[in-house]
């Protein structure tokens, strides 16, 4: 396997189901890490208020065990109420009485030195916090409650084991949740996908069973967004229906052209040939050799006009380039000054600027095949003019001759591949026009067939959008 074809698998794009795959689900996958946090935060602090609920009970429990009658604060609990406030299965409790000045009057003493110190609180005032003490980090409730003719301070505080325990499980319980989401997710956004591209591909299928000579139209249920696209492929099979038409219509007339002028061409040569075995006068022979090249030298128009008709069907790209029809009938001219002209031919030009936007080749054949229709029909001691200006936004060229014409009801026909009129005389193939008029559509003019001055002949004018040069 050449390197080509490796770097070409290696960069081959992604298929559109993965590339939609990818675009649903990357962002899904970006999202959900965001989700997972922000509900994780909303249980923290949902367990949190739970626990802390939990030690305010027994602070209030606490405040409620102050001697009210007395003037000084006094407080007293029994060993057992002791031990069911401090009961806890994972935690340590700690909790103290706080008489005004930072007297302890019940409890752990040591909660006092916890960092950061805790501030006095008014009567009925409570407060959680994080606090360190000793190296541990403890959860601090504080409650102010009235004692006799002061207010105390009640500081219960606990461990953190049930909260990290509570709050890893739920973390493992998220995290567990959400790649079973995301899984969920993938497989039910890969099934959608899946389905929705389903008339795609029923779309392609019917797309591998067309060819030249299968281009009906496409006839699938298709959803709204792919509609213009069955619209497109309709008008380009309609488009490809009709020049394929064409082009067989081309090659059944073209090889119908070309098969007459041969055959005649074989003919004549065995007739040379018969002649000289026989020794022939060189008057018999040079009449032969006089018709040979008469068929030759139409046989080879014919194949230029063939293939100068081929390349302007072949070419679909807009002439761009800027030139003036002036410089295209002067180099016709030259050309032409430089041949054997018929005996009588009077081939004059009146040329002035015209710039138009157009091939060069294409419109040096149009000229080409007008003139040359000109001095072909005309007849004997023809008189054959090009012309060409330019009148307001449009340029144009003609050539005129002195001719028999063709008849108003014929002129349509005659611009019609291997057509011509009834009264035509001449040897041609009826393509000059229909290539010239081919050549004008191409540029975005229109070739009109007028009667020549007096009445007389024909004028083939060519109309162009015209151009500043």
């Amino acid at each position: 396997m050449s390197a080509d074809r490796l770097l070409r698998m290696s960069v081959r794009p992604a298929s559109l189901h993965t590339r939609l795959f990818s675009w649903l689900m990357v962002p899904v996958l970006l999202l959900m890490p965001l989700l997972g946090l922000l509900l994780f935060d909303q249980i923290e602090r949902a367990a949190n208020s739970s626990l802390d609920e939990a030690l305010e009970d027994i602070a209030l429990t606490l405040a409620a065990q102050f001697d009210a009658r007395s003037n000084e604060p006094r407080i007293e609990i029994s060993n057992p109420m002791d031990k069911a406030l401090r009961f806890d299965s994972q935690d340590e409790i700690l909790y103290v009485a706080v008489a005004p000045g930072q007297r302890p009057l019940l409890g752990d003493a040591a909660l006092l030195r916890v960092q950061p110190a805790p501030e006095t609180l008014k009567a009925g005032q409570h407060r959680q916090s994080n606090v360190q003490l000793d190296g541990r980090e403890l959860r601090l409730v504080q409650l102010g409650t009235p004692c006799g003719a002061h207010t105390c301070q009640v500081l219960v505080a606990e461990t953190l084991r049930k909260r990290h325990s509570l709050l890893a499980e739920i973390g493992a319980d998220l995290v567990i949740v959400g790649i079973g989401l995301a899984l969920l997710m993938a497989a039910a956004v890969w099934w959608a996908i899946r389905q929705g591209l389903r008339p795609v591909t029923a779309l392609s299928l019917e797309l591998e069973q067309r060819d030249l000579h299968r281009l009906q139209p496409l006839a699938s249920a298709l959803p709204e967004e792919l509609t213009p696209l069955q619209a497109a492929f309709n008008r380009l099979f309609d488009r490809l229906s009709r020049a394929a038409e064409a082009q067989r219509e081309f090659l059944a007339d073209a090889a119908h052209q070309l098969r007459t002028p041969l055959t005649t061409l074989r003919t004549e040569i065995e007739l040379a040939m018969l002649e000289l075995n026989k020794g022939e006068s060189a008057l018999d022979v040079n009449g032969l050799l006089g018709r040979l090249q008469q068929r030759v030298d139409r046989s080879a128009r014919l194949a230029q006009q063939l293939l100068a008709l081929a390349r302007s069907e072949a070419n679909t790209e807009p002439p761009d380039q800027i030139l003036d029809l002036r410089d295209v009938a002067t180099q016709l001219g030259e050309d032409w000054a430089r041949r054997e002209l018929p005996v009588g031919l009077d081939l004059g030009f009146e040329l002035a600027p015209a710039a138009v936007r157009g091939d060069a080749f294409l419109l040096r054949e149009l000229l080409e095949n007008l003139v040359h229709n000109a001095v072909n029909y005309a007849g004997p001691a023809a008189q054959v003019t090009v012309r060409c200006g330019s009148t307001g936004p449009e340029a144009w060229i003609e050539v005129e001759d002195n001719g028999p014409g063709i008849a108003p009801e014929d002129r349509p026909s005659a611009l019609q591949r291997f057509r011509r009129g009834k009264a035509t005389a001449g040897t041609g193939s009826g393509l000059g026009l229909a290539i010239a008029a081919d050549i004008a559509t191409r540029h975005g003019g229109h070739l009109d067939l007028l009667d020549g001055a007096h009445g007389r002949g024909l004028r083939v004018r060519l109309s162009l959008p015209g151009t500043n040069p």
